[in-house]
């Protein structure tokens, strides 16, 4: 019987460890916060823009309404959307960690600038620039292809350590 309870034990460290491996970073920049301290909830409620066009400016958090998840700390405008976000995070958190969705798609890690950002399906997705928006935006289907595909062996890696390119957050510093 020794046999089997140690074949079980390996077999549940082994899932464990799998478990951990595949959980990537969020996307820190210099404020301390997801999303440059931006409230990720607060993007469900703006009028999103056709494809193309630029989106409405993202809602700055404020520094003392946050929530944990992921290993990170998420800033919102109020405290509504903070309980909203507590009561489900991986509906309202931006999808690849917060990294570009064509940077994954083209199979890297690169930050997610939250200005430059789109929901599709109910998921928020970011960009890094704007020309790399209109990359995206030519083939969201494709691209999300892509980057559901690449993201399996992605997201284990750690999360990007550079800065957004031409940006600077008007959210709280942590």
């Amino acid at each position: 019987m020794r046999f089997p309870l140690t074949l079980f034990a390996t077999a549940a460290a082994a899932a464990t460890f799998a478990t951990a491996s595949f959980a990537g970073d969020q996307y820190i920049d210099p404020t301390g916060f997801a999303v440059s301290g931006y409230d990720v909830v607060a993007y469900f409620d703006l009028e999103q823009s056709p494809v193309g066009a630029e989106q409405p400016v993202a809602v700055p958090g404020n520094k003392d309404i946050t929530a944990d998840y992921n290993g990170a700390t998420f800033a919102f405008s109020t405290e509504a959307n903070r309980d909203r976000f507590v009561a489900n995070p991986a509906a309202y958190a931006p999808q690849y960690d917060g990294h570009c969705a064509y940077g994954v798609a083209k199979g890297g890690k690169v930050p997610g600038n939250p200005n430059l950002w789109r929901i599709v399906d109910d998921k928020l997705y970011l960009n890094i620039t704007k020309n790399v928006v209109g990359f995206w935006e030519e083939d969201i289907d494709g691209n999300l292809d892509l980057s559901e595909s690449n993201w399996v062996s992605i997201e284990p890696a750690a999360a990007s350590d550079r800065e957004i390119p031409q940006f600077s957050s008007t959210a709280p510093v942590n």
